[in-house]
């Protein structure tokens, strides 16, 4: 097959192993990678757009693919600021799937957060509840949210010494779902994602309960 897949956070820790993933997949001819900075990954398969991602809505005509993942994601230390940090959290990937409804996109994949709800006291649950919340209210055809309970940051330097024991890492259990979501095996029985038909049936029992 020659599909197309548009990735967001390609240079993070997760979005690197998904690109090798995806280069390797023969399922996938072009992948495009939206990032600020590159890369460094050399394959014929990737077309890279070092751009801002806090401005991606100018980029609408380069934004067309058959799926879109999205591994976009920060912390308290990279990103202090919370007005910074909602724009990275929340509008980057909520203006990805604005951008895929718009461009008939039919899937979109999406990594949160185990804890998020948009009603929370804590700042970074609510970010992510408020966000998955806005992407879903896209209504894209096939919307996966994935809810991992810790992605740990390992810095580069750590990552290569830890190459011989890599698979041993929880992170690599998260990244192998992501990935096997496109083939409907057993991720479909974990309690990695949320349908949008589930996340709607949620919210309607909550808005009922709280009359």
């Amino acid at each position: 097959m020659n599909k197309t897949a548009i990735l967001l956070g390609a240079t993070g820790l997760t979005g690197r192993y998904l690109l090798e993933a995806l280069i390797k997949d023969e399922d996938y001819s072009l992948i495009k990678v939206f990032s600020r900075r590159s890369t460094g990954v050399k394959s014929p398969k990737v077309e890279e757009h070092l751009i801002d991602l806090l401005e991606l809505s100018k980029y609408e005509s380069l934004f067309k693919a058959d799926v879109i993942f999205c591994c976009i994601g920060t912390t308290k230390a990279k990103t202090p600021d919370s007005e910074t940090y909602k724009k990275i959290d929340f509008g980057i990937p909520v203006t990805a799937a604005r951008l895929a409804k718009k461009n008939n996109i039919p899937a979109f994949l999406v990594i949160s957060a185990l804890s998020a709800n948009p009603n929370s006291r804590i700042f970074y649950n609510r970010v992510k509840g408020e966000m998955q919340h806005a992407i879903l209210e896209q209504d894209i055809e096939e919307t996966y949210i994935f809810q991992p309970s810790l992605i740990p940051y390992v810095s580069q330097k750590k990552l290569e010494s830890l190459l011989i024991d890599l698979p041993e890492l929880a992170v690599q259990k998260d990244i192998a779902a992501l990935y096997d979501l496109l083939n409907k095996e057993k991720i479909l029985r974990q309690k990695l994602i949320i349908k949008r038909e589930e996340y709607l049936q949620t919210r309607l029992f909550l808005m009922m309960n709280d009359e």
